[in-house]
C-alpha cells in the first residue's frame, strides 16, 4: 500500500536509529521550553465578549459617554462594614484609610469621594482637604452628626447612594459604606464587561490593601485591580492541584498496567515531554492560559497515556512470539502508527471543530487541545517506542530490574471474558442489539436538545468557600482564601445596585434633527413586560430626561425649550443645537455627556428592567425596544452580552458538534478507502460514537447540566476522545480478521488483545480528567465530570455497540479477505 512507504521509514528510525530518534526529541524539548517564560495568565468573561457585537455596542457606550473615571484613571472601592459607619468613629476610619492612601505618593491618588467626605463637608462647609475633614468630625457632637446626616439624605442624592440599604436617616445609621478613591493610571483601564486580566492597578490596590488593615477596621479594598490578582492566584492554585493529582493517579495506574518500573518512568517521560512542548508552543504562539485552558493538561495527560498503554502492551504482545525486540517493535508499531494516525486525525477533527466558534478562548482551547494531541502523537507514536527499545537494549548490558513484560487481558483470563460480552451479544443478536442501540440513541438526542445555555459572571468566580477537603492539602498546594466571589456577593445584597436591572439602548444617528427627542421618547411608551414602568412609559434616563430635569432648575433653559416644543410636552423638537449648546454650557455639562456626545451623533438610553426576569426575556424586549428607534439603535448591557454569548455558546456547540461528526465521518470513509479499500467500514466504526454523543448530551440534561463556556465544548471533545476505542478495536479486528477463521474468532481475539488495553487506558483517561473536579472553579469540575462520563460511555460502546456493528458491516458489505487455506488448515470462514 502507498503509505506503507511512511510506516517503514519511521520503522527504520525507531528501530534501526533509537538513540538518534531521543537525541532529537531531547533538542525539540529544549526549543519548547524556551517558549515556557511567554506563557502568561488571562482570565474572566471579557475574553468571551470579543468580535460580539452587543458588547462592542457596550464598549462604544463607555468610550464615548462619561464612565465612572477618565480613561486615564483607576478606581479603587473602599468597603467599609462591621460597624455603624455613620457614626464618629465610622466616619473618622474611613476618612483615616482615606487620608493614608491620599498621602502616599504610590498610591497616584487623584481625588476620594466617600459618604464620610459629605458628612465632614456639611459640618464644616469651609473644610477642603482631608485632614480638615478629620478635624471637622472630631470636634462635632453626636448630635450635630445626626443633623448632618438627615440634611444630606433629604438634599443630596448621592449620599444614600454610598450607604447599604439599612441606612436609616433619622438614627443617622448604616451597617455598610463605600468610599470611591481615583487614581493616575497613565495605561489606562476599560470599563469592560469582564472582570479582566491584569490591570494597572495591581500593585495599587494591593499595597492599597496593607494600608487599609494597617488603619484598623473592617475596610476592604476591592477593584479590578484585585480582581486580576485574585483570578492569576486562583488559576495558579488550581493548576497546582490538579496536575499534581492527575500525574499521581495516572502514574498508580500505570503501575498497574505496565507492572514495570522502567516502562512506568518511560510513561512519565513522555507525558512531560509533551506538557513542554503544548506549554511552549502556547507561549510561542502568544496564547495566555485562560480558566478554560487549565483543563488542557489532564486531558493530554490521559490521551497521551492511553496511546503509552497501547504501545507498551502491543509491543509486550509481540514478544511473547517474537525473540527480536526489533522485530517486535517493527510489528507493533505497523500497527499503532497507523491507528495512531486514525485516533489522532480524528480527535484533532474534534477538538478543531471549536475554531468556528464565535468566541476567542473556545477558539483558543480548541487550537491549542489539537496541537497538543498531535504532540502527542509524535511522543507517544515515534519517541516512546525508540525508548523502550533503548532502555530494553540496556536492561541486557545492565542489571536494571524487569517486573513484568506481560500484557494486559490474555485469552482465557477473567478480564477477557468481562470485556467480551459484546461480542456474545455480537453473536446472538447483532441486528437488533444495533437496532435498539441507534433508536434509543435517537430519543437521548432528542432529549439533549433541551439543554440549558447558560453564560453568567459566576463561572468564572472562585467559591465563596473553598470545600473542606482543600484544608487537608500541604503547602504549597492548599488553596488560599478567595474574596472576590463574597465580596460581589455581599455588594449586590447590602448596596442598591442597578447594574444587573439596566439595559441600554445606544443610539447612532444625528441627534440634532428636529425629531430625534420626540422619536427616543416615543420609543419608551407602552414598554414590554420586563420593563419598569412609571405610568405607560419606561422608566428610562436619557438626554430627554436631563431635558426635562434641567427645566426645573434654571428658567431660562426653560425658557428655551418652551420656545421650541410646538406640542409643549416638555421635549424641544426644533432648534435642537440651540438646546444642546446651552446644556453643554450649563452646570449640567457632565451630566449631560453621560448621555449625548458633544458631537450630537450618539446618545445613550438607560432603561430599568426587573430583576426577577430571565436574561432571554429581558434581551428580547430590549431588542424589541430598540427596533421602535427611527435612527440606528443597538440594545446593550451586560444582560444583553452576557444572553448574546450565551446564543453563541449554543450555536458554537451545535455547530461544532456537526462539523466534528461530519468531519470524522469523511476522514473515516476516506481513511479506510485507503488502507483497506473498504470506505464503509468507517460507518462501523462511527456507530458507537453516534451513541455515546447522544447518550452524553442526554446525561447532560438529566444530571442538570448546562452548556456554558467550559461544557460547550464536551459533545464535539466526545468524539475526539471516544473515536480513539473505536479506531484502536476496529484497526486490530482487522488484522486479526485476515488470521482468524471467523468474524466472531476475530472479534474475541481483537478484544482479548486489545481490550485490556483499552480498559486501562479508559481508567487512566477518566481519573486523569476526572481530577478537574477538584479545580477550584466549579465550572472547571463540571467539565471534568462530563468529559470523563463521554469517555466511559465511549469505552462501553466500543465493547458493547462496535462488535455488533462490524458483524453487520460484515453481512451487509461483504467479508473482509479470509486468511489462504493451506496444508493443515482446518478453519472455514463464516460470518
Amino acid at each position: 500500500m502507498p503509505y506503507q512507504r511512511f510506516i517503514d521509514a519511521a520503522d527504520d528510525w525507531i528501530t534501526g536509529r533509537p538513540g538518534t530518534v531521543i537525541l532529537a526529541f531531547v533538542l525539540v524539548t529544549a526549543v519548547f521550553a524556551a517558549g515556557l517564560p511567554a506563557v502568561s495568565t488571562e482570565s474572566g468573561t471579557e475574553s468571551f465578549a470579543e468580535d460580539v457585537p452587543e458588547e462592542a455596542a457596550l464598549e462604544a457606550v463607555n468610550e464615548q459617554f462619561s464612565a465612572p473615571f477618565a480613561a486615564d484613571e483607576g478606581s479603587t472601592q473602599l468597603i467599609q462594614r462591621g460597624e455603624n459607619v455613620l457614626s464618629k468613629r465610622g466616619l473618622l476610619r474611613m476618612l483615616t484609610v482615606q487620608e493614608r492612601l491620599a498621602d502616599d505618593p504610590g498610591m497616584r491618588v487623584i481625588r476620594t469621594e466617600s459618604a464620610a467626605r459629605l458628612v465632614a463637608r456639611e459640618l464644616d462647609p469651609s473644610a477642603s482637604t482631608l485632614e480638615e475633614e478629620i478635624d471637622a468630625v472630631e470636634r462635632a457632637t453626636p448630635g450635630q452628626i445626626r443633623i448632618a446626616v438627615r440634611t444630606l439624605a433629604a438634599g443630596d442624592p448621592r449620599f444614600a447612594a454610598l450607604l447599604s440599604d439599612d441606612f436609616n436617616p433619622t438614627a443617622a445609621s448604616a451597617s455598610a459604606t463605600i468610599g470611591i478613591v481615583t487614581h493616575e493610571v497613565p495605561a489606562g483601564i476599560d470599563a469592560e464587561t469582564g472582570q479582566g486580566s491584569a490591570s494597572p492597578l495591581e500593585s495599587i490596590q494591593v499595597e492599597a490593601r496593607y494600608i487599609a488593615d494597617a488603619a484598623g477596621g473592617d475596610v476592604i479594598v476591592f477593584g479590578s485591580g484585585i480582581i486580576a490578582v485574585e483570578f492569576g492566584t486562583v488559576i495558579g492554585d488550581s493548576l497546582l492541584i490538579v496536575v499534581p493529582a492527575a500525574v499521581i493517579l495516572i502514574a498508580l495506574f500505570l503501575a498497574i498496567a505496565y507492572r514495570d518500573l522502567v516502562d512506568l518512568l518511560l510513561g512519565l517521560t513522555g507525558l512531560g515531554m509533551t506538557i513542554v512542548w503544548t506549554f511552549g508552543f502556547m507561549g510561542f504562539a502568544g496564547i495566555a492560559f485562560s480558566q478554560i485552558l487549565i483543563a488542557v493538561p489532564p486531558l493530554l495527560l490521559a490521551v497521551g497515556i492511553d496511546f503509552g498503554i497501547h504501545a507498551i502492551n502491543r509491543y509486550r504482545e509481540e514478544r511473547l512470539t517474537e525473540a527480536d525486540p526489533e522485530r517486535a517493535m517493527r510489528t507493533a508499531t505497523d500497527q499503532l502508527l497507523v491507528a495512531f494516525f486514525i485516533v489522532t486525525a480524528t480527535t484533532v477533527i474534534g477538538f478543531s471543530s471549536n475554531l468556528v466558534s464565535g468566541l476567542l478562548p473556545i477558539r483558543e482551547f480548541g487550537l491549542v487541545a489539537a496541537v497538543g494531541i498531535i504532540f502527542t502523537f509524535f511522543v507517544f507514536g515515534v519517541f516512546l517506542p525508540a525508548l523502550k527499545l533503548y532502555t530494553d537494549a540496556l536492561r541486557d548490558r545492565y542489571p536494571i530490574p524487569t517486573f513484568s513484560q506481560t500484557p494486559i487481558g490474555s485469552e482465557g483470563s477473567r478480564l477477557g471474558g468481562l470485556l467480551s460480552v459484546g461480542v456474545i451479544v455480537a453473536r446472538r443478536i447483532p441486528v437488533v442489539f444495533l437496532l435498539v442501540a441507534l433508536v434509543a440513541s435517537g430519543g437521548a438526542g432528542y432529549y439533549a436538545a433541551g439543554i440549558d445555555t447558560t453564560f453568567s459572571q459566576e463561572q468564572f468566580l472562585p467559591p465563596e468557600e473553598t470545600a473542606d477537603f482543600y484544608d487537608v492539602l500541604p503547602e504549597p498546594f492548599r488553596p488560599g482564601d478567595y474574596t472576590i466571589t463574597a465580596t460581589i456577593n455581599y455588594l449586590e445584597d447590602t448596596f442598591e445596585s442597578s447594574e444587573d436591572d439596566e439595559v441600554v439602548v445606544y443610539v447612532e444617528a444625528p441627534m440634532e434633527r428636529n425629531t430625534a427627542l420626540e422619536s427616543m421618547w416615543r420609543a419608551g411608551d407602552n414598554p414590554p413586560d420586563t420593563f419598569v414602568r412609571d405610568g405607560r412609559h419606561a422608566r428610562e434616563t436619557s438626554i430627554v430626561t436631563i431635558v426635562r430635569t434641567y427645566q426645573e432648575q434654571d428658567p431660562e433653559f426653560a425658557a428655551l425649550v418652551a420656545r421650541n416644543d410646538r406640542n409643549a410636552n416638555g421635549i424641544p423638537d426644533r432648534n435642537l443645537d440651540e438646546v444642546y449648546d446651552y446644556l453643554f454650557a450649563s452646570p449640567a455639562r457632565d451630566r449631560t455627556l453621560e448621555y449625548l456626545t458633544e458631537d450630537r451623533r450618539s446618545a445613550r438610553v438607560v432603561y430599568a428592567v426587573k430583576g426577577d426576569r430571565t436574561d432571554a426575556e429581558v434581551t428580547a424586549d430590549a431588542r424589541a425596544v430598540a427596533d421602535r428607534y427611527r435612527a440606528g439603535a443597538t440594545a446593550t448591557g451586560n444582560i444583553v452580552v452576557f444572553k448574546a454569548i450565551s446564543d453563541i455558546i449554543f450555536a458554537s456547540a451545535i455547530v461544532s458538534l456537526a462539523l466534528a461528526l461530519a468531519g470524522t465521518a469523511v476522514f473515516l470513509l476516506f481513511v479506510y478507502w485507503v488502507l483497506e479499500g473498504r470506505a464503509s467500514l468507517g460507518l462501523a466504526n462511527l456507530a458507537p460514537i453516534i451513541v455515546t454523543v447522544a447518550f452524553v448530551g442526554g446525561s447532560m440534561r438529566y444530571l442538570g447540566f448546562s452548556l456554558n463556556a467550559f461544557t460547550a465544548t464536551v459533545l464535539a471533545m466526545t468524539i475526539g476522545l471516544g473515536i480513539d476505542y473505536s479506531v484502536h478495536l476496529t484497526h486490530r479486528y482487522i488484522d486479526e480478521r485476515r488470521l482468524q477463521p471467523t468474524v466472531f474468532d476475530a472479534l474475541s481475539r481483537s478484544v482479548y488483545g486489545t481490550g485490556g488495553a483499552l480498559l486501562g487506558s479508559v481508567l487512566t483517561t477518566v481519573f486523569g480528567i476526572g481530577v478537574l473536579v477538584l479545580s477550584v472553579f466549579p465550572a472547571i469540575g463540571d467539565f471534568g465530570m462530563l468529559t470523563a462520563l463521554s469517555v466511559v460511555y465511549a469505552f462501553l460502546s466500543s465493547l458493547l455497540v462496535l462488535p455488533a456493528a462490524l458483524v453487520v458491516w460484515e453481512r451487509l458489505f461483504g467479508e473482509l479477505q479470509p486468511p489462504p487455506v493451506t496444508n493443515g488448515d482446518a478453519g472455514t470462514t463464516n460470518s
